[in-house]
């Protein structure tokens, strides 16, 4: 089993769908603004849904602090605008069908490998990760952890 990423290691680099459509390159992204990259199990379940709107109500906080928010899933760009426009979500969602995302970022699952993992990575502007917070069941606590980091950069 393959450590996932940790605090001070570059930020793999990614291409993804949105939710309208657009390819997302973080390469893009990197030396634009602190990121704060979450990863969800999937679009619609209660847990994802208060981590999602979580994000959104302390959306202008992480803006202020120099952040992009972004959210990944294995959901396509469907289920993603369905999602936001149903949650007036105004971050990003990611859509990584085949997990290459999620596998570049090590991003363990929980349950006996059935559940994918909830795990958000702080990235700085350089394009290193800042902080890592893994946790399944406290899903408004991740806000709180990227706040934190963000607070410190």
């Amino acid at each position: 089993m393959s450590k996932s990423i940790q605090v001070g290691e570059q930020c793999p680099s990614f291409s993804l769908k949105d939710q309208n459509g657009e390819i997302i390159n973080s390469a893009d992204l990197i030396g634009k603004s602190n990121l704060v990259i979450y990863f969800y199990p999937k679009d619609e379940t209660a847990g994802c849904t208060k981590q999602a709107c979580s994000f959104r109500d302390a959306y202008e906080e992480l803006q202020d602090a120099g952040a992009k928010v972004i959210g990944i899933s294995s959901d396509d760009e469907k289920s993603h605008k369905a999602f936001a426009e149903n949650h007036r979500l105004p971050f990003t969602l990611l859509a990584d069908t085949d997990k290459k995302v999620r596998k570049a970022f090590d991003v363990p699952t929980n349950l006996f490998g059935i559940i994918p993992g909830r795990v958000t990575y702080i990235v700085d502007k350089q394009g290193v990760i800042r902080g890592v917070f893994n946790s399944q069941m406290k899903v408004d606590q991740h806000v709180d952890e990227a706040l934190n980091v963000l607070k410190k950069l």
